[in-house]
């Protein structure tokens, strides 16, 4: 699915894959970990990345939504201004999002996509002092997923993550380290 660039996209990609696993009968724990997960990339994307330029094959002013591994257009209205405010002018935001994505595999691993416009610095782990307010969302991916990495393409960035869906008790004891995909 393709949300706004912003922090609201969080909590709409949250009750989506919470709805969408829940309908798979995915177990309750690995749903928190996997809402977990999406909501730690998809902030991330929203607060350090660039959004996505608009998809050209729907037009501008449009937005996007995966149904059933399929790329539907969906109309949208314009985007407020940051704080809620129109734009004094009429004008409106630019098109742009990030685009989320998650699949199930039939070996039961649960992937969870999200794909930005890239940013200055590469997705890395931090080491935030034990006061800091923020930079521990890759060490926490790192401690849920089975796996988790980034994929550079032209003008985007994914960062994904990889949970077994069937068995908890299968996903790593730690210490490890993301690998490029």
């Amino acid at each position: 699915m393709a949300v706004p660039h912003g922090p609201a996209s969080v909590g709409v990609a949250r009750r989506r894959l919470r709805r969408d696993l829940g309908d798979r009968q995915i177990p309750e724990p690995v749903i928190d970990d996997a809402v977990l997960i999406l909501s730690e990339l998809l902030s991330n994307a929203c607060r350090y990345a660039r959004p996505l330029g608009p998809l050209p094959a729907l037009g501008r002013g449009a937005r996007a939504e995966v149904v059933d591994q399929v790329l539907v257009g969906v109309p949208s209205g314009t985007h407020p201004a940051p704080g809620g405010r129109e734009p004094e002018d009429g004008a409106t935001e630019p098109d742009g999002g990030v685009l989320v994505r998650w699949q199930m595999h039939a070996d039961g691993v649960l992937t969870l996509e999200v794909t930005d416009g890239g940013a200055a610095t590469r997705p890395l782990p931090a080491s935030p002092s034990l006061t800091s307010r923020g930079g521990r969302g890759l060490a926490i991916v790192d401690q849920l997923a089975s796996d988790w990495g980034v994929r550079d393409a032209p003008g985007e960035v994914t960062v994904w993550a990889a949970l077994p869906a069937r068995a908890r008790h299968a996903r790593r004891t730690g210490g490890g380290t993301a690998r490029s995909a």
